[in-house]
């Protein structure tokens, strides 16, 4: 087997469960086959600790400036997303691209990319709490829902755990082969998840495969933000009467349905908020609310803090 050699560049409060779910896989892989089949280096702005958004300071293997070639590189991104003072770090990776290196990026490690105008043209994906920002500054991109996307030389996963699906589908892929990769997964007492399968946010986390049509309902909600439907609709969508939704979201989470749709519409409105530079009005009509008072009294009550306090707050602690 030729070895095959990955770079994982860290930024400052970049994840470190990312960064585990991924290296570990390699390691794993290395023991498996009885030999150094995966090399794996950690790269650094500079050849200082770098700190992770826990607060766990890693030193890095190498830096930018002194870092070889690699097979594939993978920006380990931070959280919160920096926008100033990435401009070295985006040169670099404009540099590995010239030069036919594979890219990627963890958690928010596609934006970076994407800065980087690495992305175009190409599917990715990133955590699904900053799509929106994604989106926001590069409306050309195919960004999807999906725990992970390979297209091509471009590896993009979302959040948490998700690196490890995104590492158990490249050791399927020569050196490695679809056993080895089966095998890692028994080791780390983990499950096979397709790249196909979707992100899972706000309330439908709470659900998981407990109750299909309740999760299907919070799937309709979540998709139908801007422009909302009513109870009843959902229920004709789904093919079940409007009482019987009812019963289900009051027995299963303790609420109407038009409680958890707004509960939805005020996570995303939130998430707007914090994450991108769209204005009171915009995030008010992009959550399906048409009047200003309206969405403001329904935050208030929901967060205890109005919404553009709330956005003052969040930004005062990054």
């Amino acid at each position: 087997m030729r070895v095959t050699r990955y770079g994982f560049l860290l930024l400052d409060n970049f994840s470190l469960i990312a960064l585990g779910t991924a290296v570990d896989p390699l390691r794993i892989a290395n023991m498996l086959i009885e030999r150094k089949v995966y090399e794996y280096q950690l790269i650094g702005a500079s050849d200082e600790y770098v700190c992770s958004s826990d607060g766990i300071r890693v030193m890095p293997d190498t830096s930018m400036a002194e870092a070889g070639k690699f097979d594939a590189v993978f920006v380990v991104g931070p959280n919160p997303i920096p926008r100033k003072g990435i401009g070295a770090v985006l040169d670099w990776l404009r540099l590995h691209a010239r030069s036919g290196t594979a890219l990627g990026g963890l958690d928010t490690g596609s934006y970076f990319l994407a800065r980087a105008g690495l992305l175009n043209g190409y599917r990715c994906t990133i955590h699904w709490e900053d799509q929106d920002v994604l989106l926001e500054q590069f409306p050309k991109l195919t960004v999807s829902n999906r725990l992970y996307e390979v297209d091509r030389d471009r590896y993009t996963c979302s959040g948490g755990v998700a690196p490890l699906d995104l590492m158990i589908h490249l050791l399927g892929m020569p050196p490695g082969s679809h056993s080895l990769a089966a095998r890692v997964l028994e080791l780390l007492v983990a499950e096979r998840r397709s790249h196909e399968q979707r992100q899972v946010t706000s309330l439908r986390q709470y659900i998981g495969a407990e109750h299909a049509k309740l999760d299907e309902a919070l799937q309709v909600m979540e998709s139908n933000v801007e422009e909302t439907l009513s109870v009843a609709e959902i229920a004709s969508f789904l093919e079940v009467s409007q009482r019987q939704l009812e019963r289900w979201f009051q027995e299963r989470l303790g609420k109407t349905p038009a409680q958890a749709y707004l509960e939805i519409r005020l996570l995303r409105a939130r998430q707007l908020l914090y994450r991108t530079a769209k204005s009171l009005e915009e995030v008010c009509a992009r959550t399906g609310f048409t009047s200003l008072t309206h969405f403001a009294t329904r935050y208030k009550a929901q967060f205890h803090i109005s919404p553009m306090a709330d956005r003052r707050r969040y930004q005062k602690a990054l």
